[in-house]
């Protein structure tokens, strides 16, 4: 008996085939397709009607390069990286950057001191070269108060010249232990450390021309100036601190020095003595004023003897000096500057008698003889000059009576401008 409202389900259930996918040969299956292949021709001519294709391929960016990456644990499934090439910048004209090495130096030669270390920071490449060789001949820091590690990366960019007198110097902070290519060098008047100076001096072997004017020094710096075989000119005017046993094995040393000025230093007899006695015997400019007692005139035969070049030379303040000096300084057949100021044993009548000096040509009288009698004097020595240098010019590196910034006759390539 079947309930109302239930289905009976002993027997099986029809299968609508309108229900069912579509069927092939029915009206729906037939419709749908139709409209189907209708659409698809609407959206190929869409596509294809207005479509710029060449513009798109030409101003797309390039496809990705595919690289397809295996590995042990990847051999069944590969998984793909792929990545955009960089486009390439075009320059119109010249780059820095495409200029050689030797065109740069050339361009960065024509810059001053600030500019040149301003154009190092720009990149590697122009540090390396801002601080080439060739850039850094000659160096001139006068004006720059305080010099500390600026000086030791100076003279560690291979400068061969260096003019920095009256500065105040402190540690160089040197970062390598190699011997310095510094070959004139000017630290006259400097505040400095012995230690220091020691720290600078002992790094050097090539020094042609130094000055030490004023400076307060020590065995260690004088032994160390022993190993600087190729000195010139040497300028130790006003020095304290050493003894004379350092003082003659670096005058031993030194035996190619051919100026040399040792006036106003802190030295007694055996100073003296040390100097006269191991003195290159190729000097041919030589300033020993100033000591008064110290100098005798068994010195000077000793000078003499030794040193018979001597073109310049200047004894002035010795008061042992008399008119028997006279003969001895004759010997010097080279002779052509001689200073005698103040050496107030000599009397102003016998200097006529450099009459006899054939190659003599100035003379340096100050305190012998009054401005009355100077006009007679000069008539009687027609062929000199007197009184025309009141400073010594021995060995130093810019004269007095210069107001220029020349370095033993060298002009520095690069200034400091404060």
């Amino acid at each position: 008996m079947q309930i109302p409202g239930k289905m009976s389900h002993e027997g099986p259930l029809q299968e609508l085939p309108c229900l069912n996918e579509y069927l092939e040969g029915s009206m729906l299956s037939i419709s749908q397709k139709s409209k189907r292949k209708k659409r698809e021709r609407i959206g190929d001519c869409l596509d294809t009607e207005n479509t710029p294709h060449e513009l798109i391929h030409q101003w797309s960016p390039p496809h990705k390069q595919r690289v397809v990456c295996k590995g042990k644990e990847n051999e069944e499934n590969q998984f793909v990286l792929a990545r955009r090439p960089r486009k390439r910048r075009e320059f119109s004209g010249l780059s820095w950057d495409t200029l050689p090495d030797e065109l740069l130096l050339g361009i960065l030669s024509c810059l001053p001191l600030q500019d040149l270390l301003r154009m190092s920071r720009v990149c590697k490449r122009w540090h390396r070269l801002a601080f080439d060789e060739s850039l850094w001949h000659s160096v001139d820091l006068v004006g720059n108060p305080q010099l500390d590690q600026a000086l030791g990366q100076v003279l560690m960019a291979g400068v061969l010249g260096l003019r920095c007198p009256c500065t105040c110097i402190g540690e160089p902070h040197f970062t390598h232990t190699q011997h310095l290519r510094v070959q004139h060098m000017d630290l006259s008047s400097c505040t400095v450390s012995t230690l220091f100076l020691d720290d600078i001096i002992s790094r050097c072997r090539r020094l042609e021309n130094l000055s030490l004017e004023g400076l307060e020094l020590s065995d260690w710096i004088i032994q160390s100036l022993s190993q600087n075989t190729e000195l010139v000119r040497l300028n130790l005017c006003g020095c304290s601190g050493f003894s004379p046993d350092s003082l003659g094995e670096m005058l031993k040393s030194c035996s190619r020095l051919e100026e040399l000025n040792l006036s106003w230093c802190d030295f007694s007899t055996d100073h003296v003595k040390a100097v006269v006695s191991n003195i290159p015997s190729n000097i041919t400019q030589l300033n020993l004023s100033g000591y008064r007692q110290n100098l005798t005139m068994e010195d000077l035969k000793d000078l003499v003897e030794r040193c018979p070049h001597l073109v310049n030379l200047d004894l002035s303040d010795s008061v042992l000096m008399t008119t028997s000096s006279f003969p001895i300084l004759q010997q010097l057949q080279s002779l052509r500057h001689l200073a005698l100021s103040r050496c107030y044993q000599i009397h102003p009548a016998a200097l006529a008698d450099f009459e006899k000096f054939p190659e003599l040509q100035t003379l340096e009288v100050y305190g012998l003889v009054q401005d009355t009698y100077l006009p007679i004097l000069s008539k009687s020595l027609p062929r000199l000059q007197i009184n025309t240098r009141p400073f010594s010019g021995v060995a130093r590196p810019t004269e007095a009576t210069r107001r220029d910034r020349a370095m033993w006759g060298m002009t520095c390539r690069l200034v400091f401008r404060s």
